[in-house]
């Protein structure tokens, strides 16, 4: 019978989905460790890893001969797996694309609201107990309808973002993408993302993470944006360079920023908690309890497909 492994605690929805085999449930919340990431190639044929399980080309090739044969990944992002390494171990890895879409994209609507009325703020303000009482001049934020908004990367998620946007709040779409788009909603591509992050009101990163896109929102970006410009970033932490973001929120270069991910995740930098124009998530993109059963579910496919001996249905 062949031995799975979950690496973090899921739903019994998700665990009790599972058939013919012989399934490990890890019990801890934390990445998998080194010794831990070693033997789950070592003495599994099959693994369910998750965000921040570093399947890296340095662990593969101290498993040179892995018995795992399948990384069921547990999310659409898939940065903490070298896939490269993987296949040339023989290993397969799969995702959990769509099921994350509608969530992420709520949370990124849910920080440009946030942001843009000072939400965080107002709320540390009322529950200090220094709240004095409305005034016509409290907390002035940013309207956010008829603004203009850029998205980085117009794949599955960033283009839900841009309908939100859109058909929400008639906001005016522009996006930074390595190809056109065709949109069910009018919207401008622009070729440099300096020049995006020049034109618009909030700027919204949407992009896989991984080594392409490390550092793409740096000091150079951030720059280009306007004083009053927002800074959302729903998709891996490392896309936005943190020290350039904290120097430009501190100097009051751009407006603010709402981020659901961090560089250094879980670590969260004291300057950033410090400032008032920032609203700090802690990775909520996926949290609602159906999002959560529909990717471990997916993710189950994966595996019951792999013990089937049928194509896996969402290869990466």
């Amino acid at each position: 019978m062949k031995k799975i492994l979950i690496a973090r605690p899921l739903t019994d929805e998700v665990t009790e989905a599972l058939s013919g085999c012989d399934v490990t449930v890890r019990q801890e919340t934390a990445p998998l460790s080194a010794d831990e990431l070693r033997a789950a190639l070592r003495d599994y044929d099959a693994v369910m890893p998750t965000l921040g399980d570093a399947f890296s080309a340095e662990v593969f090739a101290d498993v040179p001969q892995p018995r795992c044969k399948l990384l069921a990944n547990f999310g659409v992002g898939y940065n903490h797996i070298d896939v490269n390494a993987a296949r040339a171990a023989g290993v397969a890895v799969t995702n959990t694309p769509g099921a994350v879409t509608d969530a992420t994209a709520d949370i990124a609507m849910t920080l440009m609201l946030m942001c843009a009325r000072r939400a965080g703020e107002g709320e540390r303000l009322v529950r200090s107990g220094a709240w004095e009482g409305w005034h016509p001049t409290q907390m002035l934020g940013l309207h956010l309808s008829g603004k203009r908004v850029g998205i980085v990367g117009m794949g599955r998620i960033g283009q839900v973002i841009a309908q939100r946007c859109h058909f929400g709040f008639g906001m005016d779409i522009s996006y930074f993408n390595r190809s056109a788009k065709d949109l069910a909603f009018p919207a401008t591509r622009v070729e440099s993302l300096e020049e995006l992050a020049g034109k618009v009101d909030v700027l919204v990163v949407a992009v896989p993470g991984g080594a392409e896109t490390r550092h793409l929102i740096g000091a150079t970006v951030l720059a280009a944006m306007q004083p009053h410009a927002l800074l959302i970033n729903i998709a891996r932490g490392d896309v936005v360079e943190e020290a350039a973001l904290i120097d430009a929120l501190q100097a009051g270069r751009i407006g603010g920023a709402g981020l659901d991910v961090y560089e250094f995740e879980p670590k969260v930098p004291q300057a950033l908690r410090d400032l008032d124009n920032v609203v700090l998530l802690p990775h909520l993109g996926t949290a609602a309890l159906e999002v959560r059963v529909d990717m471990g579910l997916m993710a189950v496919a994966n595996l019951q497909a792999f013990l089937d001996g049928q194509p896996l249905p969402n290869a990466v």
